[in-house]
C-alpha cells in the first residue's frame, strides 16, 4: 500500500468517487489530491485533498477531505492518505493545517486540536462560517502543525497490510505508466532511458 500524488489520467476515477462519496468540491482539480494504491494490484483504496485559501491577510491550508473506499476501511488508509497530505503542505511552506469538522475524534490522535472560532485568525474564521453554513452549525474548526504530525503506530501497522474485504471489479486495473516510475517521458531519449 502506499499514497501517490494525483494523475491526470485518476480525474475521471476521482470525479465519480468525489461524487458517489457526496463530497462538495467547487474547484476540483485533480492535481490536488492523493491517492492510496495497493502496491500488488494496483486498486484504489481512498483519496484525499488539500486546499490552499489565497486571501489579503495571508494564505492557509485547508485538509479538505480524507476518505477511504469501504472495502479499505480501518486499515490506516485514511491515516497514511492525512499523513502525505499534511506532508505536502509543510513542504509547500505551511506551517499549520485546518480541517474543518463533525467528527473531531477522527483527526484528534493525529495531534489536530479544537480550536474555537474567535481564536481563528479571520481568514479561517470566515471558512469556518461558510463551511458551518453548507454542513451545519456543528462544525468545528481543528488544527495541527505539519512539523509535528504522526501517524500512530496502531495505524501504520495496519496499513502495512490492508486488503480489501471485496474483490476488484471486472476489469479493474491500472495501466502503469513512465511516471508512475518517476521518469518524465517528454524527457526520456529512448525507450529505456531512466532519465539520470
Amino acid at each position: 500500500m502506499y499514497v501517490r500524488d494525483a494523475k491526470n489520467r485518476d480525474e475521471v476515477w476521482l470525479l465519480d468517487r468525489v461524487e458517489e462519496a457526496d463530497i462538495d468540491d467547487p474547484a476540483f482539480r485533480s492535481r490536488d489530491y492523493v491517492i492510496a494504491l495497493d502496491e500488488e494490484t494496483s486498486r484504489k483504496a481512498g483519496f484525499g485533498r488539500i486546499r490552499v485559501h489565497k486571501t489579503d491577510q495571508g494564505d492557509f491550508c485547508e485538509l479538505a477531505f480524507v476518505y477511504t473506499l469501504p472495502p479499505w476501511r480501518q486499515q490506516g488508509v485514511g491515516a497514511h492518505i492525512l499523513e502525505r497530505l499534511v506532508a505536502e503542505a509543510g513542504d509547500d511552506g505551511h506551517e499549520t493545517v485546518y480541517t474543518f469538522t463533525r467528527q473531531p475524534a477522527y483527526f484528534t490522535p493525529f495531534g489536530f486540536e479544537p480550536q474555537e472560532g474567535t481564536d481563528l485568525p479571520e481568514p479561517v474564521g470566515e471558512r469556518l462560517a461558510a463551511v458551518r453554513e453548507e454542513r451545519g452549525d456543528d462544525v468545528i474548526a481543528l488544527r495541527a502543525h505539519a512539523d509535528g504530525f504522526s501517524v500512530p503506530d496502531r495505524f501504520r501497522e495496519r496499513f502495512k497490510s490492508a486488503a480489501p474485504a471485496d474483490d476488484p471489479e471486472d476489469g479493474e486495473t491500472v495501466e502503469e505508466s513512465p511516471e508512475d516510475f518517476g521518469i518524465d517521458p517528454s524527457e526520456a531519449t529512448y525507450k529505456y532511458d531512466t532519465g539520470s
